[in-house]
């Protein structure tokens, strides 16, 4: 798992330093093995006309629920402990989100404390910070509402394989 800590801040750190000015436009412009890519090569989703969402946002929101709405309120909205990250991803772009979930963050100040733990050792939130991403991303642009996806695609080789190796099966 450390491994991937140092992948996301190395990978955190050169994407943050390409562009630091939000979370860009979200059009996906190609897909490799389900994962759909903006224009920037950064993660995003695709919605169809008929509401069918990519896996990654389908499963974004899974993850999400799993590990981060207790802090951060049902489907990004925030709370009165943690911000609304539906709004964050309107201006936090790629690398710095992955540093953030990685490494994680305090912000101090008269007011208030607020520390976001490090979830780079966890395999449940780190190996799906992709997904994380595609569906806060798409939360912010109002792409997807409140609700559990009613349709997505399906989950592809790739992915698959992907997420078992992170995880550790065979």
């Amino acid at each position: 798992m450390r491994i991937l800590v140092v992948l996301a801040l190395a990978m955190a750190s050169v994407v943050g330093a390409a562009r630091a000015d939000g979370s860009g436009d979200p059009t996906a412009v190609k897909q490799e093995d389900g994962k759909y890519l903006d224009k920037e090569g950064d993660p995003t989703y695709k919605i169809q006309a008929d509401g069918t969402v990519d896996w990654y946002t389908y499963s974004g929101y899974r993850r999400y629920h799993s590990e981060c709405h207790v802090c951060h309120g049902p489907d990004g909205e925030g709370s009165t402990y943690a911000p609304a990250l539906k709004n964050s991803l309107k201006t936090m772009n790629y690398g710095d989100f992955l540093g953030v979930v990685a490494s994680g963050r305090k912000n101090v100040n008269t007011a208030q404390e607020n520390v976001m733990p490090a979830f780079g050792d966890n395999p449940n939130v780190a190996c799906y910070m992709d997904d994380l991403y595609v569906y806060l991303r798409a939360r912010a642009h109002d792409a997807v509402g409140r609700a559990r996806p009613a349709k997505h695609e399906d989950k592809s080789d790739a992915y698959t394989k992907a997420e078992n190796s992170c995880m550790g099966n065979r």
